[in-house]
């Protein structure tokens, strides 16, 4: 697999470049200030994070709009949010999905059909991942790259981001 990069070597088309992103990020920051006040730090690390393609731990105590900073960053972005709630009782098919059964009403025959879960979102939230048993984080991180089910392998589509959310009291040596 080849990744082709353009390269610039005419500091106008650069500088084009790095006016247009100022002015895109200007514009999402306006988006997500309407929402969330008073947060300008937190929201500019989560920017950078997501523009450099990485993934964020978002520690706070609770009601400081960990979850609403990330959804409506998503929403401003135009892309899809989904949010995993960790508890105790996590299955991983909660995760990545699962196979039900369908049945055709006018002729009786029944198929397969995938429903999947958040993992397959372009934001995904993990929501005090470090509440559940060790089982179902590994089984979140093995189901990262692809989950294969009963049926054909399902590939997780692009992921701008990763966030994971937990109380700052929690994170505690």
């Amino acid at each position: 697999m080849s990744t082709s990069t353009q390269v610039f070597t005419d500091s106008a088309g650069l500088q084009e470049r790095i006016a247009r992103f100022q002015k895109t990020q200007e514009a999402i920051l306006g988006q997500v200030r309407r929402v969330i006040v008073g947060q300008d730090e937190v929201i500019d690390q989560v920017l950078v994070a997501l523009f450099v393609g990485g993934h964020c731990l978002i520690t706070g105590l609770p009601g400081t709009a960990k979850t609403l900073l990330v959804r409506t960053l998503s929403q401003a972005l135009g892309l899809e949010f989904r949010r995993i709630q960790f508890t105790p009782d996590l299955m991983p098919s909660d995760i990545t999905g699962t196979d039900i059964i369908e049945e055709d009403p006018g002729t009786g025959r029944r198929t397969w059909t995938f429903v999947p879960g958040p993992l397959f979102a372009n934001v995904l939230l993990a929501d005090e991942i470090n509440r559940t048993p060790p089982k179902d984080a590994v089984g979140a991180a093995r189901s990262h790259a692809g989950a294969l089910l009963h049926g054909p392998r399902q590939h997780v589509h692009h992921q701008a981001a990763v966030f994971r959310a937990g109380h700052a009291e929690s994170h505690r040596a």
